[in-house]
């Protein structure tokens, strides 16, 4: 067997265990722009992984790279490979995907503005080749999770609140029988107690209904509160990982995100700088 075959092969086959697994990837964008740097990670089946950064780390590239969302802001993976449930999905379209359960949810919740709440969660399901009871049902469910939706199902999208819009994003990907959702910024904008009952729902659809997630959050704390499993992103690498509950206690993170120290609160420029640990594969 030659080298470039056993690559080749290496590069089809998905690591044991893993739902979805994206493996040394770099992201450039137009054509220069160098934006994520060998990054892997991987969420097992019905798993919550968070994916935790500041502003600009390579949060929502990283998700995009995995939903092949890419091309529309000119950006392109051109090293490494994602795979999901053992197929190889970086070549595939977005639309392929979703019908694969492969489901994103974009910062800034994206409702269709001039159509009704139930409408959003409609296009949900415009995919799926069920009769309409399936659908039904399946509506039925989102407004079992999401009770205020059902209230504001007639209003406008365009005209409801930050946190019921987000509630329809949800709704909506929920309506396409996601495997696994691909969750980008859910906190933004919203109020702490919305925060929270928007996690607490994930939690509800992880556990109840077995979706797996993959959370892009600034808001650390929280994330590693819901999680199981979590990666700290850094100017487009993965710097640290680990069990959610050894990232929330380790000194490095508290310091660094949460601004908790042995001797309390601290601002941002008293902080180190954690050490920081490459990683490539191969």
């Amino acid at each position: 067997m030659t080298s470039a075959t056993a690559e080749r092969l290496d590069a089809a086959t998905e690591p044991a265990g893993a739902l979805l697994s994206v493996n040394n990837i770099e992201v450039i964008y137009d054509h220069v722009i160098l934006v994520l740097k060998g990054v892997s990670l991987e969420v097992p089946q019905g798993g919550i992984v968070a994916l935790l950064g500041a502003n600009g780390a390579g949060k929502s590239t990283t998700l995009k790279s995995i939903s092949n969302l890419l091309r529309a802001e000119r950006g392109e993976v051109t090293k490494g490979s994602v795979h999901f449930d053992g197929t190889r999905i970086d070549g595939l379209t977005p639309d392929a995907l979703v019908r694969m359960g492969v489901i994103q949810v974009m910062e800034g919740r994206h409702c269709f503005e001039h159509l009704t709440v139930e409408e959003n969660l409609l296009t949900g399901a415009y995919t799926r080749k069920e009769g309409r009871q399936a659908i039904a049902d399946d509506l039925e469910l989102v407004y079992h999770y999401f009770p205020r939706l059902k209230e504001r199902r007639t209003s406008l999208a365009g005209y409801t609140s930050g946190g019921e819009q987000q509630m329809c994003a949800i709704g909506r990907a929920l309506m396409s029988r996601p495997k696994i959702i691909l969750l980008d910024e859910p906190s933004m904008g919203l109020a702490p107690q919305l925060v929270e009952q928007i996690f607490e729902i994930v939690k509800q659809l992880n556990e109840k209904e077995g979706v797996s997630f993959l959370l892009a959050e600034q808001n650390t704390n929280v994330a590693l509160r819901y999680a199981h499993f979590g990666y700290i992103l850094e100017n487009g690498r993965i710097v640290l990982d680990g069990a959610a509950d050894a990232l929330r206690n380790n000194e490095d993170v508290k310091e660094f995100y949460l601004g908790l120290s042995g001797a309390g609160r601290k601002s941002f420029r008293d902080v180190k700088q954690y050490r920081r640990r490459k990683r490539w594969l191969g």
